[in-house]
């Protein structure tokens, strides 16, 4: 092929082309680093605002956490006048998972509790420590797997139980609600008061259907199954038992 000054043009624009997008794309990125003083301006405005945003967020579960304090502190001194679920705002309008008048016992489930009732299984054997709990009739909350028991010198002051999401979860035993709302590491909390000290806890709820102050009978439905909170990792029940203070191992004392 000869030598024209065709091929030297079109060489000379492609070149050009190249050189111009290379310089465009350094100006945007490399260069801009070393000769551009708004670059360092934009990376601390963009660093900034992410901070901000950090701050904003722990701003916000700071507020959450001493409310949950604050409706705690309220609830264990009797006050649940004009009690305000602070979870409420978080909701919405939302409708819930499942209503109650959903979840009515089956002909087949009202059969299996007349007969768990009247056998030895539905009491439970106590020692001499927990003598004052004998008379306590347990209902089993909701029946699944145990995927984690529990284990004190672990910190786990509870059993994990999977089930499948928006199976209904029951009260343990007669009793009075006296907390239910969210809290930021456990989701939907539901607390119930039981005779002789005794408290129930229902966490990571995704429905609760109980108001603090309402009394309810062993065996109700409180609350659906969920993935709640910040600490779970699929839809269960975390369940434990306080007596006096102390955490008692569920197992003991509830058939799951």
């Amino acid at each position: 092929m000869g030598f024209t000054y065709s091929k030297v043009i079109l060489f000379s624009v492609i070149l050009f082309t190249g050189l111009f997008l290379l310089s465009l794309f350094m100006s945007k990125t490399i260069l801009a680093k070393w000769f551009d003083p708004k670059h360092e301006q934009m990376v601390l405005n963009r660093q900034l605002l992410e901070l901000a945003q950090k701050v904003d967020s722990l701003g916000l579960e700071v507020e959450r956490k001493d409310q949950f304090i604050a409706n705690f502190q309220r609830v264990l001194s009797g006050d649940t006048a004009n009690f305000e679920d602070p979870a409420q705002a978080l909701r919405g309008d939302q409708p819930p998972v499942a209503k109650p008048t959903d979840l009515k016992a089956t002909s087949t489930d009202s059969v299996f509790r007349k007969d768990f009732e009247q056998s030895d299984m539905s009491l439970i054997a106590l020692n001499s420590k927990y003598k004052e709990l004998q008379e306590t009739f347990f209902y089993s909350p909701i029946t699944g797997f145990i995927s984690d028991q529990y284990d004190v010198k672990k910190g786990h002051l509870g059993v994990d139980i999977v089930a499948k999401a928006n199976e209904p979860i029951k009260c343990i035993a007669d009793g009075t609600v006296v907390f239910s709302s969210w809290t930021q590491d456990s989701g939907y909390v539901i607390i119930v008061q039981h005779r002789g000290n005794l408290l129930s806890t229902y966490k990571h709820n995704a429905q609760l259907l109980k108001k603090v102050g309402t009394f309810v009978n062993g065996g109700e439905i409180i609350s659906i199954v969920g993935n709640s909170g910040e600490l779970t990792n699929g839809p269960h029940l975390h369940f434990e038992l306080w007596y006096n203070g102390n955490s008692l191992n569920p197992e003991e004392f509830v058939t799951f």
